[in-house]
This record gives structure tokens, C-alpha cells and sequence, in this order.
């Protein structure tokens, strides 16, 4: 669908993500646009390759199937425009240097992606860019961090492994009184139950691989852009480092689109139900999901959020190694994976004393994060409750 015909209805979200980026009328009426491999354009004419206006000129710079993605993660967000990358990290960090330069002060979220906080360190660093780490519960407090010489703040919310809401509205004011640029990881929502630019942040990141894609079968990243001024700017930016998307990637993440909504919901629906019942475990000394009523961060999620996910994060209770070895191991329907987003549950060990600095993580117990996928929840309680008879054994 293109913007053109967007422009006449103000349709809800679901209507969008069945029609973004579609458009029968130009592919023979073909519901799904097909997969266009392509590297080499041809031009008819020497006029025609001269022609700035030229709509496509390499299969790097922009094709039909990263234009109709982009075009639709514009929509969904509530951006100008968007370019894609060959992963989510790739989008970040086309992202980041797009807008920043050496002599630069960013501040960072502390609970940020662990490989955005790498490339932070490192790359950054190495660049000659001050980074500093702030607390993600700062709020408009994030002001007595900003200086002069601050040119981004780059937000995520929640945040990683510990899920913090930020206080989006209240950071985004403090960076606009001054002129800096803001940016948000929003792989957690995919875009669809928290738009960060209607809050005012410049560019939305997110990982596609995860809600989007769905199926946890490819590697996709976007960032979408406020307008077309910030556009311009990280189109350059990309251009300039060569970032691109697989054809056969960015199909796949138009088809998991068109059932994001769905598949999120029941994510949602069954995090609920097994975050409610690990509450009530001995063995778990916290759950971090902000969408239980007793989390400390569900009144900003309940104020800036329209839904959940099936992410989520538990801490237990300290115990000998080989009894987390024993609880983790023996999991039937949590297999061990670094990824999340996807149909089936997953379990990944967080070692989050490794990435915190602002609030250093002090905690003893073992903190596992859980992917809680489209399996019926009474299954994978059964089988955690399996997992916590084994834990208990070992302690």
C-alpha cells in the first residue's frame, strides 16, 4: 500500500500491518510482492541514468522490497522513512554514527542491548566519542547529565534482561530544550504496541529479527526516522557505510508482519500467566515483566505502552551452580538460544554484572531470561515446575 493511498483513512494498527508496504497494481496482482534479487539496475537510456530522479539506481542503495519494508516500518512507527540493515545491531549502529562525530558526549541507557553498549565501548570510544551511562529510571533527571557538548541520547524500553521502562516523555523534553538528537532501541514493542516517535524521538530503532520477523529464521535490522530532515541524514549515513538488507530477508519480514499482532498477543497472553505463577514460587526472588501489576515499572508501562510480549526475566534464589545447571538443563520446551521474539520458548543466562555500570549489579542469584513463546502455558509450567523439583534437589 503506498502513502499515497494510506493518506485517505486513518486505519487502526492490525489494517496497517496486513496492507504496509503492499501494492498488487504494480506486481500483476500478486498478493505478495515478489522476492527481487537484485544488484544491477538496467537503464533504457543514457538520459535515464543521468536522471538524479531515477527511482532505483543499485540494488544497494534502494530496491522494491527494501523500499515497500521501509515504507511499511514507517507506517507502523509513525515515521518519515526508514532504512534497513543486515541485522538489528547493523541498523543501531549505522544509526549512531549517522549522527555523531568525534569530540561528541553521548549518554547511553545502562540496561541497553549488551552489543550496543560493545560497540559503545569500543568503536565509540575509539572514535573519540565520550560515553556516558545513565540510570534508565532517570527520568527528567537526565538533564543534570547533559552538556554542552551532548549531541545524542539513545534510550531503550524496556531496557535489556531487566526490562525498565523509561520515562520516554520526560527525556525526549529535556534533549529537545537543548538540541539533541534521540534515539530509541523499540525492538521489545516491534513497533507496534510503543510508538516512540509519537513521544517525540527522533529515530526508532529495533531489532526485526525478533517480533517482526517471527519465526526465527532471519537477521533484519530498521531504523526509522522523524522526519525528512533526520531521514536524509541516516540515509547518508548508511549510503556511506554500505548498509543494506537481503532481498530474501526482507520478504520474510513483510510476511511475518502481516502477523505480528496475533502472534504478540498470545506471546503476551501466555507470559502473563507464567509470570504470574513464578511470583508465587519460593525459589524466585524476583520476576522482571512490567506488565504484572506488582512490577515497579508498570505504571509507565501502563501509561505508554497498549500491550505486552513474551519476554521476561527471572532471578533466583542464590543457589550452588549445579542446581541452576540442573533447573536450566533439563528444560524440555526452554532450549538455551540468544535470540527472542520468535514462535517457540527459549532461556538465555544473563550475566548482567557484566553490563551495568551506572547501577552495578549486585545480586547473587542466577538471573534467566525467558522467551515464553506460542506453546500452551500449562505445558510450560508443567515444565519449569519440573525444572524448580530438580533445582531444589541441588541446593
Amino acid at each position: 500500500m503506498s502513502r499515497k493511498k494510506n493518506a485517505k483513512h486513518n486505519h487502526g494498527k492490525n489494517t496497517r500491518l496486513v496492507h504496509a508496504g503492499r501494492d498488487p497494481d504494480a506486481f500483476f496482482g500478486l498478493a505478495n510482492l515478489p522476492v527481487g534479487r537484485v544488484s544491477t539496475i538496467i537503464y533504457p537510456s543514457l538520459e535515464a541514468y543521468e536522471n538524479p530522479n531515477h527511482k532505483f539506481r543499485y540494488g544497494r542503495v534502494g530496491n522494491p522490497m527494501s523500499e515497500a519494508f521501509e515504507l511499511a516500518m514507517s507506517e507502523l512507527e509513525g515515521g518519515y522513512n526508514a532504512i534497513t540493515a543486515s541485522s538489528g545491531l547493523a541498523a543501531i549502529t549505522t544509526a549512531i554514527l549517522a549522527f555523531v562525530k568525534t569530540g561528541d558526549h553521548v549518554l547511553i541507557c545502562d540496561a541497553v542491548y549488551p552489543p550496543t553498549r560493545i560497540f559503545c565501548d569500543e568503536t565509540l570510544k575509539r572514535m573519540g566519542v565520550e560515553v556516558e551511562y545513565y540510570d534508565p529510571l532517570i527520568g527528567k533527571g537526565i538533564e543534570k547529565l547533559i552538556r554542552k557538548n551532548t549531541s545524542l541520547i539513545y534510550m531503550e524500553s524496556p531496557g535489556s534482561g531487566t526490562f525498565e521502562v523509561q520515562d520516554v516523555p520526560a527525556i525526549v523534553a529535556a534533549a529537545k530544550k537543548r538540541g539533541i538528537l534521540t534515539m530509541l532501541d523499540n525492538s521489545w514493542s516491534g513497533g507496534l504496541i510503543f510508538r516512540p516517535i509519537e513521544h517525540g524521538v527522533n529515530v526508532a530503532v529495533q531489532s526485526v529479527t525478533k517480533y517482526v520477523g517471527g519465526h526465527s529464521d532471519i537477521s533484519l535490522g530498521v531504523a526509522v526516522a522523524d522526519t525528512e530532515k533526520t531521514y536524509k541524514i541516516l540515509k547518508r549515513g548508511a549510503l556511506h557505510l554500505g548498509t543494506c538488507a537481503a532481498p530474501d530477508e526482507l520478504w520474510l519480514a513483510l510476511r511475518g508482519l502481516r502477523t505480528m499482532a496475533v502472534r504478540m498477543k498470545q506471546n503476551a497472553q501466555n507470559a502473563l500467566k507464567v509470570a504470574q505463577w513464578l511470583e508465587k514460587r519460593p525459589e524466585v526472588a524476583h520476576v522482571y515483566y512490567p506488565a504484572l501489576k506488582g512490577d515497579p515499572n508498570h505504571k509507565l508501562w501502563k501509561r505508554d505502552f497498549s500491550g505486552a510480549n513474551g519476554l521476561l526475566s527471572i532471578l533466583l534464589k542464590e543457589a550452588p551452580k549445579k542446581a541452576v545447571s540442573q533447573f536450566v538443563n533439563g528444560l524440555e520446551l526452554f532450549p538455551i538460544g540468544s535470540s527472542w521474539g520468535g514462535y517457540e520458548s527459549l532461556l538465555q543466562p544473563q550475566s548482567l554484572e557484566k553490563c551495568r555500570s551506572a547501577n552495578p549489579w549486585t545480586e547473587k542469584g542466577a538471573c534467566l531470561r525467558l522467551q515464553i513463546g506460542l506453546e500452551d502455558p500449562e505445558d510450560l509450567i508443567a515444565d519449569l515446575e519440573r525444572g524448580f523439583e530438580r533445582f531444589n534437589k541441588n541446593r
